[in-house]
């Protein structure tokens, strides 16, 4: 329960990784050259047409690393005598990415967007510090799941605010792509916004794609520009041939464009299950964070002290989960997290819940005031469905 297999496609089922396996037939298992020397395959080509196709924008660009996709590239993009303006939450990749460019960096509150005009408002008007001169560039910078909130980035509103104030905007979708919107093609489809008014849209191959690697994509002049000015372009490995692959497999069942529904089938049973494991925490008496729509189930414990003792109860159970605190979160907010998956079953599922219940008693985790249901223990015969 605490892996980012959000569509299953982390899987090893021989009929589906044929594929795959013909790719290290063919090519090995490694290029051992940087794309701009002799590492450049026609499949990275076509990975990166379908990518930018799936996306609905200009072109795109792909990368060996999730990590330096992030935190090699914002140095490209932004540097002295520019502002990027980064949610408080963000994940490390996009810190490290500020922190190497050299830009001046501003925090604002998580998804609030009072605090993040107001930092927009004072840049503005207020410019470089002791210059007053106007910054070069000021760059939006947001998740589109938080990886350790569940929370959704509030993306309309975001780019009102840029357009208002003439910003760029920087989208992670690592945890947003694939798992989120009806065709997975994460928030930009969720909030139906256009992909146009997000200027830099990045991405990992390693959650719902059950891959490795990242992707930025944009207008082209922007993928032009990264492709001789990224470190991570210029001195990286070129992404490997079977994991090029694995990605594109994925992309293609995701699209229905191997002539199956199982890509729709399996973003419609990732949806479901959000839906019906949020909702029995919920009754239980648990207190959750994030949307309805994230497959990110961050459980509050709250306490310290209780963290280790709430994963070796579930680890005996044979339920793997990840818990996190202090210095990851809030000392006071130490949590569990889930992540859900359209390869768990409702069966799976009933079972995690009915020893969640027996633990959260057990612990006493049952934090929330809200009035509970009269629902059956899951693991005792029920069909009970969840509302949409």
């Amino acid at each position: 329960m605490g892996s980012y297999n959000y569509l299953g496609f982390a899987e090893n089922n021989a009929d589906f990784l044929k594929t795959v396996a013909d790719k290290v037939q063919r090519y090995g298992a490694g290029v051992c050259s940087t794309r701009q020397e002799i590492g450049n395959l026609n499949m990275h080509q076509e990975l990166e047409q379908l990518v930018a196709h799936f996306l609905g924008v200009e072109s795109s660009m792909i990368f060996g690393m999730g990590f330096a996709t992030n935190s090699m590239n914002i140095p490209a993009l932004v540097g002295k005598g520019c502002l990027i303006v980064s949610d408080e939450l963000n994940h490390t990749s996009l810190i490290l990415g500020a922190r190497l460019s050299g830009a001046t960096i501003r925090v604002f509150k998580h998804n609030n967007m009072h605090s993040l005009e107001k930092l927009l408002r004072e840049a503005v008007c207020s410019g470089q510090p002791r210059t007053r001169r106007p910054w070069k560039k000021i760059l939006i910078m947001v998740e589109g799941i938080y990886s350790m909130e569940g929370s959704v980035a509030r993306l309309p509103e975001i780019i009102a605010l840029k357009k208002k104030y003439k910003a760029y905007l920087y989208l992670d979708e690592a945890h947003s792509i694939g798992a989120v919107g009806p065709s997975g093609r994460g928030v930009t489809e969720l909030f139906n916004v256009s992909p146009a008014d997000v200027d830099v849209m990045m991405g990992t191959f390693t959650k719902s794609f059950g891959a490795a690697g990242g992707y930025i994509a944009g207008k082209k002049d922007l993928v032009d520009y990264l492709r001789s000015h990224s470190h991570s372009a210029v001195y990286a490995s070129a992404m490997s041939p079977p994991i090029t692959e694995q990605v594109t497999r994925a992309m293609k069942c995701i699209m229905g464009q191997d002539g199956s529904m199982e890509g729709i089938r399996r973003i419609r049973q990732l949806a479901e299950n959000t839906r019906y494991f949020r909702a029995k925490l919920k009754d239980m008496g648990f207190i959750i964070y994030g949307d309805d729509d994230s497959p990110v189930v961050p459980v509050l414990l709250y306490m310290p002290g209780k963290v280790v003792a709430f994963a070796r109860e579930m680890l005996e159970r044979r339920i793997g989960v990840v818990v996190v605190g202090f210095p990851a979160t809030p000392i006071t907010e130490a949590r569990a997290r889930f992540c859900l998956s359209a390869s768990h079953t409702r069966e799976i599922l009933d079972q995690v819940l009915h020893h969640m219940n027996e633990v959260g008693d057990l612990l006493c985790l049952k934090f929330s005031r809200r009035k509970r249901s009269s629902w059956p223990d899951p693991c005792k015969g029920t069909n009970s469905e969840v509302d949409s």
